[in-house]
């Protein structure tokens, strides 16, 4: 049975648990398999995290709710579900942290996975064109309980926020770094975010969007080095 076939399932579970928050700590009971992004747990948890991320500077834009809709890639058969899922979520922020325990303790030792969770949310975030205070507050307290380090959330900040000019921070290294390791740096960063791979596994078009973003300001950073440092 897939994630999706189990959906149905969902309004009932959430109607007998009185919360999203009661019904996502009985999922996460459950046992563990052996890719926690294919439970129901991973995706309520996920929508609930992408709605309160919404509502946190005060205002639910169409434009977050249709780009939440594309990352998630839900089939159309199921958009209704997943919406009330959202609906239910985006009244308000409290809870967020209980949804972000849950993911930090259900995908724990999957540093990557939880890092792919904090930029889909800055998909979303960034979506009306704006990173509101709020916002930026909410995704720093989602990274610490995640346990994902300044230096990494300042990586995936500067991919997504355009305000930041520094090259080094883009590239997650330091003014220290030899010519070596930032050639080394870029090399490894081309591959971990070129958009081929999202299309080849059909992730939904914001993330092939962001990728495509991303992979720019990572050759933007390198040339900015290069041409500094003359190599």
């Amino acid at each position: 049975m897939t994630i999706w076939q189990r959906f149905p399932n969902v309004a009932a579970g959430l109607a007998k648990a009185g919360s999203v928050i009661s019904y996502l700590r009985g999922l996460a009971a459950g046992s563990r398999q052996a890719d926690p992004r294919n439970t129901i747990a991973f995706t309520i948890g996920l929508i609930a995290l992408s709605a309160k991320m919404a509502k946190s500077d005060g205002v639910v834009t169409s434009d977050e709710v249709d780009a939440f809709s594309r990352l998630m890639h839900v089939p159309a058969e199921e958009t209704a579900r997943v919406r009330q899922v959202f609906d239910l979520a985006k009244q308000d922020v409290a809870g967020y942290d209980t949804y972000a325990r849950q993911l930090a303790e259900l995908l724990a030792g999957e540093r990557a996975v939880l890092l792919q969770v904090l930029e889909g949310l800055f998909v979303v975030a960034a979506a009306d064109g704006v990173l509101h205070e709020r916002e930026e507050s909410y995704l720093r307290s989602v990274a610490d309980i995640f346990g994902i380090s300044p230096s990494d959330f300042g990586y995936v900040r500067a991919l997504f926020v355009r305000d930041s000019a520094n090259p080094y921070e883009i590239l997650g290294l330091s003014p220290s770094a030899s010519d070596a390791e930032i050639k080394a740096r870029h090399r490894k960063l081309v591959v971990q975010n070129h958009p081929d791979r999202l299309s080849g596994r059909g992730e939904g078009i914001d993330l092939i969007e962001a990728a495509n973003r991303k992979l720019a300001a990572i050759n933007s950073a390198f040339d900015t080095l290069r041409k500094e440092r003359g190599f």
